[in-house]
């Protein structure tokens, strides 16, 4: 049987052979924690090769993504579905071992990472769903919902300033079943961290309300073994356990530099690392004794089994759980939704309400979340500005059934990437809330809920100057037309209570992330017909028809579409007919059919004026370089909204100018 040394060597050789054959990557890493992965695989990983969405499964987030070749090398020695041709094929194109580990890229990877402390932060996302998914299904003789989340980080993640906004609020929450093993090398990228990161870490985490071990040799199996026992047995605090490693450990003259970490380490080092550690063999040569030692296809089947066996216990004695945990962790929507958010639609249409859009949206999350047990949300310290508690909101932190509310505290970056490992989780469907002025800061987790993608909502109030008072530091400008160049992201900037509604159920049933964007100031209400109000949830519509022909057409969002219709009436008295296309969401819009686009905005009606709040940039692609923008491209100021559209020349009478140019 070969020594656990000689099974954490197989990582070591397959890393360095990987990069080496890619010319790029990072050795460092996972030279350095092999030993600590070769425990965690071999004694306490509770997984399934050959199921790797098998909802009980632990969790294990390599928060230090830049050394991807740990994670392909013990998903490959393990069981998944991940040839070692694909090792080969280490950062190629089209290869399943990407730079960075992408989650449905590679079988058995969790989360993409690569952006420091972000795979922290979804770890802290996946432990909190694990928390609230066990409170609400699990029985005092049924726990169905029972696995840990692990978390690989180094250095560089406990710099970024997201681990302290994720740490704490995990200690706060109390996530007893969080266990991060901490690659402890005090080397990044510009050398010895001594010259800049000197925190005392154990201090740090201890304050957080974390278990902290400390001291432990990451080269040394028993101590490892140990530490994560005992974080096991810790049932209502965080674990962090520092090990001490070598970076690129087996290098006999890069071990413990910088050298190792972001290059390959050359044919001549790897020739004495293989002698170095007693790694006779080739490259990409694994004996079959130690592919044995790592092989966990039936230890994986066989839990996977017990739990299959437990599943059906649990659905003989409480049978109407089991379905709904089914269907919750299946990402299903209940049967009843559509109809009811059909009802709900209709019924804004009759109210005709005239509230802000911020206001709106809290309407129809009372009207949708009580159809919606996996709804799970929060907002950063503005809940009543952002207006996202609804009736039925209950804090997590009170541990019952029912919670489904996350005070995030002021931690918008943070707030965002727990509710990405949330949504990546399984179980539920997030949505986070803030200023969109402060989407900025959360603004790469964000990001990442595109690239992954995840199924997550992001709440945005305060939309626009119409904020006021607060000024320019408070007041986006340049953010909805940022956020709508972002890959992968619906973008919602509803104008009345019926599109934030469909905005919502939009959101809802999207299979990615999405942005509401709504206002603090109340909104005049639409009339639309039956057949207008089946359209809205294509992006964009005709909000308004003039009776003849029409000349032009205003393009508006939001607080504008109000305006638009305004100057659209003058219009008329003037002689001029000004068709009203309402845009919430252009890449709603952008998805629908050629034919109904042009539909809505005929290729011969070329006199056309958007109109919007913000950066204008983005609006030319549809008015065309001879067509008319009213926007914003300047930071605003601080006094009440109604002088500041005044002052800024957001006004009907601009429109009407706009359009009137365009037709003299």
């Amino acid at each position: 049987m070969p020594t656990r040394r000689q099974l954490a060597d197989a990582v070591r050789a397959l890393s360095m052979d990987a990069v080496q054959a890619a010319n790029s990557g990072h050795p460092g890493m996972p030279m350095g924690m092999a030993d600590i992965a070769e425990v965690l695989w071999n004694d306490f990983l509770v997984h399934d090769p050959g199921d790797p969405n098998w909802p009980d499964r632990d969790r294990v987030v390599f928060s230090n993504g830049h050394g991807s070749m740990l994670a392909y090398s013990v998903l490959h020695l393990t069981g998944y579905d991940l040839p070692m041709e694909e090792l080969r094929n280490f950062r190629q194109l089209h290869s399943k071992t990407a730079g960075h580990p992408e989650y449905g890229h590679t079988p058995g990877i969790e989360t993409t990472t690569g952006p420091l402390g972000q795979g922290l932060a979804n770890a802290v996302g996946m432990a909190l769903a694990e928390k609230v998914l066990a409170a609400r299904f699990n029985r005092p003789d049924h726990a169905i919902v029972d696995h840990h989340t692990y978390v690989l980080l180094g250095d560089g993640c406990l710099m970024e300033g997201i681990s302290h906004e994720v740490c704490s609020l995990a200690g706060t929450l109390k996530l007893g079943k969080l266990v991060a093993l901490y690659d402890d090398n005090g080397i990044s990228i510009d050398g010895n961290v001594e010259g800049w990161f000197t925190d005392d870490t154990r201090k740090r985490f201890e304050a957080y309300g974390w278990h902290v071990i400390q001291g432990v040799d990451g080269h040394d199996a028993e101590q490892i073994a140990r530490a994560i026992a005992a974080a096991k047995d810790e049932a209502d605090r965080p674990t962090l356990i520092c090990c001490r490693t070598v970076i690129g450990f087996g290098s006999p003259n890069k071990q413990g530099t910088a050298a190792t970490h972001g290059a390959p380490l050359g044919h001549e080092e790897i020739a004495a690392a293989r002698k170095e550690l007693g790694w006779d063999h080739a490259p990409f040569e694994i004996p079959d004794d130690i592919r044995a030692g790592w092989d966990a296809l039936e230890a994986g089947a066989a839990a996977h089994g017990d739990w299959n066996a437990a599943l059906e216990r649990y659905r003989a004695a409480y049978p109407d759980l089991a379905a709904e945990l089914e269907r919750r962790l299946a990402g299903d929507l209940p049967e009843d939704f559509g109809a009811s958010a059909d009802a709900f639609i209709r019924q804004c249409q009759e109210d005709g309400a005239v509230v802000a859009t911020r206001k709106a949206s809290q309407m129809a999350l009372e009207a949708y979340a009580p159809h919606l047990p996996e709804m799970i949300g929060g907002s950063a310290d503005l809940a009543g500005s952002n207006n996202t508690i609804w009736s039925g909101s209950e804090d997590v932190l009170k541990g019952s059934a029912n919670g489904n509310y996350i005070y995030f505290g002021v931690r918008e970056f943070g707030m965002s990437a727990i509710c990405n490992g949330v949504a990546l989780h399984g179980g539920f469907l997030p949505y986070d809330a803030t200023f969109l002025v402060f989407s900025d800061y959360a603004r790469n987790a964000l990001r990442m809920a595109a690239l992954i993608p995840t199924h997550s909502i992001h709440v945005y109030t305060h939309d626009s100057i119409g904020l006021g008072e607060d000024g320019p530091t408070h007041q986006p400008v340049e953010h909805v037309a940022s956020l709508r160049v972002m890959p992968n992201l619906d973008v919602w900037r509803p104008c009345d209570t019926v599109e934030t509604a469909v905005a919502w159920r939009a959101s809802i049933e999207a299979s990615g992330p999405t942005a509401l964007v709504l206002t603090r100031q109340s909104l005049p209400h639409v009339d639309r017909d039956a057949a207008t109000l089946e359209v809205v949830a294509r992006g964009g519509y005709i909000a308004h028809e003039p009776e003849g022909e029409p000349q032009a057409v205003v393009i508006a969002t939001g607080s504008e579409v109000g305006l638009a219709m305004g100057a659209a009436a003058k219009l008329r008295e003037r002689g001029k007919h000004v068709r009203v296309v309402s845009m919430p969401c252009v890449e709603a819009f952008e998805r629908q059919d050629p034919a109904y686009r042009d539909a809505v905005l005929p290729p011969t009606l070329r006199a056309r004026v958007a109109v919007e709040a913000g950066a204008t940039t983005g609006w030319y692609r549809y008015v065309g370089l001879d067509g008319r923008v009213i926007g914003l491209d300047q930071f605003g100021a601080s006094a009440p909204a109604g002088e500041l559209f005044e002052h800024f020349g957001i006004t009907e009478s601009a429109v009407i100018e706009a359009v009137e140019s365009l037709l003299a």
